[in-house]
This record gives structure tokens, C-alpha cells and sequence, in this order.
């Protein structure tokens, strides 16, 4: 009988000489059972650590579900009532089947099946094209289980050199901060109240430097937006509850009839024509997020907790799963890689399954009160917990990423193509580059199978420029699909 379980190597906390020594003994001790249960106590355990990933994962959920719903409504003249249903509805789906059932007892290697930020522009096309909601998620569901049940997403991520992950992470980091605080700009000086952005990114900045001192930058997001959200309220920024306690409903034929919910009706062939591009587009766009994800576990686990790494099938998997789901029950979501839970959970020292289960509660929380739902999506707090949990700690992971010339040469390359296109484009260009040898670690390109080190790369660089020309979203050439 083998006695190093998790239970029998575990001890307390006060044993060791810093609770960050604590938390990495932690990570290497477990042993998560893949597709089998892992129970609390047994396999893993709860740490206080948990709450902040749990929060930073709620707040992102609320608002990027909104946004994708809201897309989908626009298009088709849905209520704002459609909307607010639909998201709670969604929220519902992921917390009870995928975030505490899957990726909190059965499969604790996948990081949660979260929204997928990046086609949020491509929505309307995806509507004047013809596409229907149902039609898209079954064929993303369908592509990213065969990428994942054939291992493609883990090839994708191994063949991605550190330069070019460095690159990548740099320019979403640098991309989406911009965002952020452009838009809580925009957002204070709409409000008559312009003195609100500087203030509270200024209390933001020094909140966010003093934790990094003290080392306890796991809590930003939490403490960073109740401090924005303090200091917009006593400058007098405008705030109510408008999302009053309730449950969706719960129907699929209600949310897919031709006369409520979506007032679409099912799918027709025609239809999945219609979204076929788009889906392919959609989970190109998975392997560079997930290798984002998985790096920020890498550079903040110990050595020795390889076990507990975010598994890249694992995650395309239920991802999948989770589209499909959630599509056939009336959900709007498109599901990918949860980032505003992976990164603060990495950032913390702490495995998936724990703070999956605190994740699925709390939104179980936030759907059925609704008034925590108006306090996430409100711009100060949304804003700053982007930024101090997504964003800024892209760009830490990114320059870290980078140690020598070549990987800088790689890296720049990826940031050129993203900016000229997309990050996709990019990160499939600098995969093209550095697996042929043209660019960065040479002796790390030829090390590689032919076949990996050639075909993989074209292959991949030839269906994401294909899909993103039919989409119309390389410059210059004008879009396939009217």
C-alpha cells in the first residue's frame, strides 16, 4: 500500500517557516486524479487563499458573460430583461455543472471553462452572416474536443517557444491595460466626474505596490476593488442596484422556441454553414490563451508540482463540453480558459479544485441575490480588477519570460504580428518562425521531430490566416461572408 497520500505528507501550517513555504509544500504533495473524484480533505484542501481567485473569477464571469449576452442581444433586438436572464442563466450552468462538478471533484487539471473575450468584436458579423447562437457553440464544443481528446492543444503549447510566450503575454498585457484604463476614463468624465479615474488609479497603484512589499500580492484583486469602490462612492460617483433577487428560467425549449428567449427557433443547416469560419476561428484563438494560463502556474509553483499543472486537453475538453452544454440548454456564453481565476489562483500558490468549488458557490451566490451582480459590473470595480488581476500581471509574467537575446528577437516578432492583425496571428506566425529555425533558439528548433518541428506549425499558421481571411479580419482583404 502506498502511504505518501496527500493526507499522510501533508502538515500544519505552523510547521513551517513562512506561510508561503506552506502553500508550495502544498503543491507538491498532491497527487489529483484525473476524470476520477477527488474529495476536499482527502486529495486537496480549503486555504484562505482560495477566496481571492474565487472573487476575481466571480467579478470576471459577471462582466464577460454581460458582454458576450449583451453582443448577441444587440444583434438580434433582444431586451435588456433578455440579457440579465440569459447571464444569470449561463452563470447557473457553469457554477453547477462545469466549475464545482468537473474542474472541483472529477477533473481537477482543468482549469475552468470560462468566456471567450476574444470574439466578443466578431459577434455582429457572426449575426448579419446568418449565424445562430446554438449552431456556433455546437461547433466550437465539436472542433475543441477534437483538439483536445487528440492532444493538438498540448502540442500547440509545447511547440510555443518561451520568447514567443514572453511576446504574447506582453502584448495582451499591454493591450488590455490600455483598455482598462481608457475605459474607466472614458467611463468617469460620462459621469460628470473626470477626478475619479486618477484617484482611483492612483490609490490603485499604491495599494498594488505596498502588497507586492509585503508580498501578499494574492489579495489585490479583492482589496484593490474595494478600495476603488469606496473611493468612487465618497467622490460621488453614481451607483445603483437595478438586478433584483431571482432564479432564470430553466427551460431549454423556453430559451430556443421561436417565441421566447432567443425568439430564433432551432438551428437549421444553413446555420452551421453560416458559423462554420467562426468556430474554426474561435478555437484557434484557444492554444495562445491557454499557454498564457498555464505559464503563470510555472513561474509561481514550486519545482517538484508538475501534478497539479493546468492540463491543456484536460481544460480544451471541458471547455468544450461546457459549450455544448451550455449552448443546447439556452445558454449565450462562449466558453474558453478562465483567465481571471487561473491567474490570480497561480499568482496565490494554489492548485484548481479548491478555489473551483468557492468559484461555483459564489456564483451560485451572485445569481440568486443579483445585487452583487450591479457591484461587479460597476465600471471602478470591474476596471481595477482587470487590471491589478489580469493585466498587470501579463506584463510581469512576459518580461520574465524573456532571458536572452533570441527569445527577445522571438518575442518581438510575435508582438509585431499581433499588432498588425491579432494576437492569434502573431503567436501562430512566431510558432511558424521559431519551429522552422529562421528566429529564435536555434538548437531548441532542430532538437524538434520534423513533423512537429514543420508540418504542426504550417498547418496551424495556414487554418488560422484562412479562417481570419474569411472572417475579414486581415487588413486589407475584405470579408468572404456577406
Amino acid at each position: 500500500m502506498n502511504m505518501n497520500t496527500y493526507q499522510t505528507l501533508r502538515q500544519p501550517a505552523a510547521e513551517f517557516g513562512s506561510r508561503e513555504a506552506y502553500l508550495e509544500h502544498e503543491l507538491t504533495i498532491m497527487e489529483p486524479k484525473r476524470w476520477k473524484l477527488n474529495l476536499p480533505g482527502r486529495d486537496f484542501n480549503f486555504e484562505i487563499e482560495d477566496i481571492t481567485p474565487a472573487i476575481a473569477g466571480t467579478i470576471g464571469k459577471v462582466v464577460m458573460t454581460t458582454a458576450i449576452v449583451s453582443a448577441f442581444a444587440a444583434g438580434y433586438g433582444l431586451s435588456a430583461d433578455f440579457i440579465v436572464e440569459n447571464v444569470r442563466f449561463e452563470m447557473l450552468i457553469a457554477a453547477v455543472l462545469f466549475v464545482t462538478l468537473l474542474s472541483g471533484f472529477f477533473v481537477p487539471t482543468a482549469n475552468l471553462a470560462g468566456c471567450h473575450g476574444p470574439l466578443i468584436p466578431l459577434i455582429p458579423l457572426i449575426v448579419l452572416s446568418g449565424g445562430h447562437p446554438l449552431a456556433l457553440g455546437i461547433m466550437v464544443g465539436i472542433f475543441g474536443l477534437l483538439l483536445g481528446l487528440t492532444k493538438g492543444g498540448s502540442t500547440l503549447v509545447n511547440l510555443t517557444e518561451g520568447g514567443v510566450r514572453g511576446g504574447l503575454l506582453i502584448y495582451l498585457g499591454m493591450v488590455g491595460l490600455i483598455g482598462q484604463m481608457t475605459a474607466l476614463q472614458s467611463w468617469s468624465e460620462g459621469v460628470g466626474n473626470s477626478a475619479v479615474f486618477f484617484v482611483v488609479m492612483m490609490t490603485t497603484i499604491l495599494t498594488y505596490a505596498y502588497l507586492i512589499r509585503i508580498n501578499k500580492r494574492w489579495l489585490a484583486i479583492p482589496l484593490c476593488s474595494l478600495i476603488a469602490l469606496v473611493v468612487a462612492l465618497a467622490m460621488g460617483a453614481p451607483f445603483q442596484f437595478t438586478t433584483t433577487p431571482g432564479i432564470p428560467n430553466m427551460n431549454p425549449l423556453y430559451w430556443w422556441s421561436a417565441d421566447s428567449g432567443w425568439m430564433l427557433g432551432w438551428p437549421t443547416l444553413s446555420h452551421f454553414v453560416a458559423v462554420l469560419p467562426f468556430a474554426i476561428l474561435a478555437v484557434s484563438m484557444w492554444p495562445p490563451d491557454f499557454v498564457g494560463h498555464r505559464v503563470f502556474q510555472e513561474q509561481n509553483y514550486p519545482a517538484g508540482a508538475d501534478k497539479v499543472l493546468m492540463d491543456v486537453d484536460d481544460t480544451m475538453t471541458v471547455s468544450s463540453l461546457r459549450q455544448i452544454v451550455g449552448s443546447a440548454l439556452g445558454g449565450g456564453n462562449l466558453a474558453s480558459s478562465w483567465g481571471t481565476y487561473m491567474i490570480p489562483a497561480a499568482i496565490a500558490k494554489r492548485p484548481i479544485p479548491a478555489g473551483a468549488i468557492l468559484t461555483g458557490l459564489l456564483c451560485i451566490v451572485v445569481v440568486v441575490i443579483g445585487y452583487p451582480m450591479d457591484i461587479a459590473a460597476w465600471a471602478p470595480v470591474l476596471r481595477v480588477a482587470l487590471i491589478v488581476g489580469v493585466f498587470v500581471p501579463l506584463l510581469e509574467v512576459g518580461a520574465q519570460l524573456i532571458t536572452s537575446m533570441a527569445q527577445a528577437q522571438s518575442g518581438g516578432l510575435c508582438i509585431i504580428g499581433s499588432a498588425l492583425v491579432n494576437p492569434v496571428f502573431g503567436w501562430s506566425l512566431a510558432l511558424l518562425l521559431t519551429n522552422t529555425g529562421l528566429v529564435g533558439d536555434m538548437e531548441r528548433s532542430t532538437d524538434l521531430p520534423q513533423s512537429k518541428r514543420l508540418l504542426i506549425p504550417i498547418v496551424t499558421f495556414i487554418i488560422c490566416t484562412l479562417s481570419m481571411g474569411v472572417a475579414g479580419l486581415i487588413p486589407g482583404i475584405p470579408s468572404l461572408i456577406r
